[in-house]
């Protein structure tokens, strides 16, 4: 990796799960003032769990005195100020997709398969972003409102008259399948499997990055070989059966379908990003919910605050923390140069709480003028799930004020998933007894 040509980088050695550094003294930092020996220079590490455990007063950090950090141990760099980030994320040209995003993968030395459309920017990104648009329509997320509530009524009637359950067992981790199931046309019996090796794929060891052995299998959709060789043979009105027989003109001019390991592809991308982000988001709800019943009651008299409360819910506490990108060409942040090759984190959970762009950033407001976050990122590569994990959301706060307008959570056992590319809960306990 090339070393970055200033003398005010941001670096730091080993650390402490208080987000602070042993070693040298304070260093000048791009962008911001320096440190004092009184208040050791911030460090962020996105495995650390002491970290992700609390990651706010980090970021607040991050944003006041390294704005552009840099982390030796793992050798990438951090945005933190939402302008910053946002900026970034409109930038493709310079943070680049095609290595991914995730900062694992930026990181390998594996080179990215081609046709997966979180691996590309334009011009493939631009068809293969669009083939995708045909066939993830807004009707046919709109179609399936009722569908999603039913699964929530199924996941919850049972649980009417305990005095508490696990909500990500009972509800976060099986409405979503269920909705990813049903679009894809998975039959319920192979779906948990399913769900079981998409998340397997994001999961690491607590204080270490995910271990990457083959970049290929990331989204080669190879559990789903046999399924989709079914449904070619039964096709139906899925979300599968759409990809099988949609026609296109490719990058090379070619009018053609999709290839099998194509489908594959998208399958792996689709399944992935609907079961696992949308499951936390349901997590944050309950347990952010739980924290301010005074908001929480207001919803429950007033359900036209549900969508409210599910944006300033992402804002809040983001699904993704953070997205990676793969710098293009050499970045000039304040006097410093990060060089072509680098790896770079986007950080929403900073961006999100940025007292540059909110109000009062740290406090939960369903009320907030402009809830606006960028948690779902923006421009080119914004999420293409984004309006069905809202809609799934909303109905499953919805159903749970019809039978639960008071909870609260158990603290004691609640527990944060080990992954380094999303934030949630594994297990959480909320109270209604």
């Amino acid at each position: 990796m090339a070393t970055p040509r200033s003398a005010g980088t941001t670096t730091t050695s080993a650390a402490t799960a208080t987000g602070t550094a042993h070693g040298s003294g304070p260093r000048s930092v791009p962008g911001a003032g320096p440190a004092t020996e009184a208040e050791p220079q911030v460090y962020y590490d996105p495995y650390d769990t002491g970290i992700v455990a609390d990651p706010y007063p980090v970021y607040a950090r991050l944003r006041d005195q390294a704005p552009l950090y840099h982390n030796p141990r793992y050798d990438f760099w951090a945005l933190s100020r939402h302008a910053d980030v946002e900026r970034a994320l409109l930038d493709w040209k310079v943070f680049s997709n095609r290595r991914s995003d995730i900062l694992e993968l930026v990181k390998s030395d594996f080179d990215m398969p081609e046709g997966v459309m979180m691996f590309e920017d334009p011009p493939e990104h631009t068809m293969l972003r669009g083939l995708m648009a045909r066939v993830f329509t807004p009707r046919r997320m709109a179609e399936i409102e009722d569908r999603i509530r039913s699964y929530c009524i199924t996941c919850l009637d049972p649980l009417v008259g305990t005095d508490g359950f696990d909500i990500i067992a009972e509800l976060a981790a099986m409405m979503p399948m269920r909705v990813i199931g049903m679009l894809l046309g998975i039959p319920e019996s192979e779906q948990v499997s399913v769900r079981d090796a998409n998340d397997a794929n994001l999961r690491t060891r607590p204080g270490t990055p995910m271990k990457v052995t083959d970049a290929s299998r990331i989204a080669d959709g190879r559990i789903y070989a046999d399924y989709v060789d079914w449904r070619a043979a039964n096709p139906s009105d899925d979300l599968m059966t759409a990809l099988l027989n949609v026609e296109f003109t490719d990058e090379h001019g070619v009018h053609r379908k999709l290839t099998r390991p194509e489908v594959l592809h998208y399958t792996q991308v689709v399944a992935g990003a609907g079961n696992e982000t949308t499951g936390r988001l349901i997590g944050w709800l309950a347990k952010v919910l739980a924290e301010h019943p005074r908001q929480r009651r207001e919803i429950a008299e007033d359900r036209s605050l549900l969508t409210r409360a599910v944006d300033e819910t992402l804002r809040f506490e983001p699904t993704g923390p953070h997205v990676a990108r793969y710098l293009a060409a050499d970045f000039d942040y304040a006097g410093t140069t990060v060089p072509a090759g680098s790896a770079m984190l986007l950080l929403f959970g900073a961006a999100n709480r940025d007292e540059r762009r909110y109000r009062d950033p740290d406090t939960f407001d369903i009320h907030r003028d402009n809830i606006s976050h960028l948690t779902f990122g923006k421009g080119l590569h914004y999420c293409l799930g984004a309006n069905l994990a809202r809609l799934e959301g909303r109905v499953a706060l919805d159903e749970l004020l019809n039978r639960w307008p008071e909870w609260d959570i158990d603290r004691d056992t609640a527990r944060l998933a080990p992954t380094s590319t999303v934030r949630g809960w594994e297990y959480l306990r909320i109270l209604v007894g």
